[in-house]
């Protein structure tokens, strides 16, 4: 968990209007900028301002047990 936080307030994040609070999502590979229009996911500018909740996290890894249902009986 401090990973996923690390990395999401971390100050080495790539800029790009996808993360751009400014941003608001307008297609799959556009970006409606409130400053520039459409525009596309990874342009920048100088008005960028990082939005950490614009941020997708990666999926759940599904954890890989091998158990039966002998292990849940006392």
């Amino acid at each position: 968990m401090y990973g996923v936080i690390k990395m999401i307030f971390s100050k080495n994040i790539k800029k790009a209007c996808l993360y751009c609070a400014h941003g608001k999502d307008y297609s799959g590979d556009r970006v409606l900028c409130e400053k520039r229009g459409p525009v596309a996911v990874d342009f920048k500018c100088r008005k960028f301002e990082y939005d950490p909740l614009r941020r997708q996290p990666a999926a759940p890894v599904k954890p890989k047990l091998n158990v039966s249902e002998e292990d849940f009986k006392l």
